[in-house]
């Protein structure tokens, strides 16, 4: 388990960084996001009110990835089966393979109970469909989609989707998937690049799939913790997340489908593709920093250079958005305020009419609360990667301090650039500020 001291010996002179405040914050084994009681509220509300729809989301991905798979007309494909909320979290229940959470590996009991009852009535799923009452499961194809269109950011699993080994393995099961339909067999014949392009799309589904499957019991027990009185400030939370990231780095990231009852692994677990540098990063830089402008506010025009020329560039994730409900699926995140509002603590909804001038003023204070908790799960990332990359918080060498503090003011040189608006767009400064809702 991976521990920060809480006073490191300081052998370095103050930093000139704009942000100098949190960089000595980040030197001390803190996070980005300031340690008061207010924001550890917000946060680990916000953390359990985010685990209950991800359950879903989680379980939703990976039946679209290994049942669903290239249905050219998926109606159904948020209907959920029992066989997949009954499915077991390999992180929770008594046969898991590292109980990251003390509750139960099936679906949670608040979200069953909210797809049978939804915001009105119980009525059967189709009318729960039509209604929009129901978890969105747009957001989370929202964050794939933005996994995958900023491909090539670190690890092995992307390059793998170009591979001929890939190819082929798709190829055996797209032919069994429409075996006995030579309509699409024959289109596939025609266009096969794009029936390869939508099975890469499916195994990205089926990275996020498994990428969340692990945060949503993170989340759970970290609530549960809160609730006892076992985690009591920021930075306790924050490490808890290091400790998680380190205890769940090597879980295997997979892409099978399942097809007449015949299992053809796209992306086999021999691979070694593991859940921190092929899930987790990938994740955190892809819907956290980069996703894509709301729609409507940027030009792509190229002429026009309201966005970056270079995707890596991009700066409209959650750490730079302004909150408000434009009922997007993207960023801002208004569709998972929405899942999330149905499953907020008391005590969230407590501190929310504090300061709220009604239900849809509360969606705005969720989503700031929502910002806070996605600083403090970048804190974690980063504290991590300092972990695995450079050195102990406590290093009594100073060239090796200077590393650290080089490190961190790199990555919060991400939140400083003035070109496209950068520095406007984030938030760091926003969240150091209790006032900011």
């Amino acid at each position: 388990m991976v521990q920060t001291p809480e006073k490191p010996t300081n052998k370095l002179p103050p930093s000139r960084h704009e942000f100098a405040d949190v960089i000595h914050r980040l030197e001390a084994g803190g996070s980005m996001l300031p340690d008061t009681p207010e924001n550890l509220k917000q946060i680990i509300g916000i953390y359990k009110a985010y685990a209950v729809p991800m359950d879903f989301y989680w379980r939703n991905l990976l039946y679209i990835a290994e049942r669903v798979f290239l249905n050219p007309l998926p109606f159904f494909k948020y209907f959920l089966p029992q066989e997949y909320l009954e499915l077991h979290n390999h992180y929770a229940g008594d046969d898991a393979e590292l109980r990251v959470w003390r509750g139960r590996a099936t679906a949670h009991p608040e979200l069953l109970a909210f797809i049978e009852k939804g915001e009105t009535i119980k009525m059967p799923k189709l009318l729960h469909h039509l209604f929009h009452d129901r978890i969105n499961m747009e957001f989370a194809e929202a964050c794939m989609r933005a996994m995958f269109w900023h491909r090539g950011m670190g690890g092995k699993f992307d390059p793998y989707l170009d591979t001929p080994e890939y190819k082929a393995n798709a190829d055996r099961a797209i032919r069994a998937y429409f075996q006995g339909n030579p309509l699409m067999l024959g289109l596939y014949k025609l266009f096969p690049d794009m029936f390869i392009e939508q099975c890469r799309q499916m195994s990205y589904y089926a990275n996020l799939g498994l990428f969340w499957e692990v945060m949503a019991p993170v989340f759970f027990e970290m609530s549960d913790l809160y609730d006892e009185g076992k985690i009591t400030t920021v930075p306790e939370a924050m490490n808890f997340l290091v400790n998680g990231i380190f205890a769940v780095a090597n879980r295997p990231i997979y892409h099978h489908v399942y097809i007449r009852g015949e299992c053809y692994e796209i992306i086999p677990k021999s691979q070694g593709f593991v859940w921190l540098y092929e899930a987790a990063l990938p994740y955190v830089e892809a819907v956290f920093y980069r996703t894509a402008p709301f729609r409507g506010t940027k030009s792509y025009n190229a002429q026009a250079r309201q966005i970056p020329d270079n995707q890596a560039d991009f700066h409209y994730g959650i750490l730079y958005a302004d909150v408000f409900p434009v009922g997007t699926a993207g960023i801002p995140p208004t569709l998972l305020m929405q899942d999330m509002l149905h499953f907020l603590p008391p005590y969230l909804v407590e501190e929310y009419k504090q300061y709220c001038r009604g239900e849809d003023d509360m969606l705005i204070q969720l989503g700031v609360s929502f910002q806070r908790s996605m600083y403090n799960v970048t804190s974690a990332v980063i504290q991590a990667l300092r972990t695995a990359l450079h050195y102990p918080l406590d290093d009594p060498e100073p060239e090796h301090l200077q590393a650290n503090r080089d490190f961190f003011e790199a990555q919060l040189n991400r939140f400083t650039r003035p070109d496209y608006g950068i520095r406007d767009a984030a938030r760091l400064g926003d969240v150091q500020r209790q006032d900011y809702r």
